[in-house]
């Protein structure tokens, strides 16, 4: 029995979906198509209807799991409503973005990886920061806001992958907690 465009539609999406998490909590490198074909249910001969290949989908999945955070940021940012940049930064630096890798922000997660990657996935990857930087700014109605925007965007990826890496729990606490405060 053959399958609706539709029902192929959802499984494609359903698949790149937990793709996309396996790439932020594993990297680019780590998940293999049978684990994801069998964590979605699906066999591993389904796959080809779907992705050309495994580079194939796991460069999907990254542009997925890095588009994901821009709606992430701006509900950040609507937070606090009397600064939209201090909300947004309260949320990034928050614990649990540090403790859910597989939810949070790709740029994270995937950053080593685009800079060894090829030209297209490096090319979704600087969409993703310049989308962030954009965002950033257009919070900051300074002459500087381009340069404070890139100032935040880095303080934030480099205290989140930090704070993730560290072994010791109160470091990577303070981590957050200071970076957050020195933005604010």
């Amino acid at each position: 029995m053959g399958h609706s465009q539709a029902e192929k539609a959802a499984t494609r999406a359903r698949v790149l979906q937990l793709a996309s998490r396996k790439v932020r909590t594993e990297g680019v490198t780590r998940p293999g198509v049978a684990e994801l074909m069998k964590e979605a249910g699906l066999t591993h001969g389904g796959f080809y209807k779907h992705f050309a290949s495994r580079d194939d989908l796991i460069a999907q999945a990254a542009a997925v799991a890095l588009a994901e955070g821009t709606a992430k940021m701006q509900r950040s940012a609507r937070k606090n409503e009397q600064d939209p940049r201090a909300g947004l930064i309260d949320a990034y630096l928050a614990r649990h973005h540090r403790d859910t890798p597989d939810t949070g922000c790709a740029l994270v997660s995937l950053g080593a990886s685009a800079g060894r990657g090829d030209q297209g996935f490096k090319e979704a990857y600087e969409k993703q920061v310049r989308t962030y930087l954009e965002l950033i700014e257009g919070l900051d109605d300074s002459e500087d806001a381009r340069a404070e925007a890139m100032l935040t965007l880095s303080a934030l990826v480099g205290a989140m992958l930090m704070s993730r890496a560290v072994t010791d729990q109160n470091f990577s606490d303070e981590l957050l907690e200071t970076v957050a405060e020195r933005l604010r």
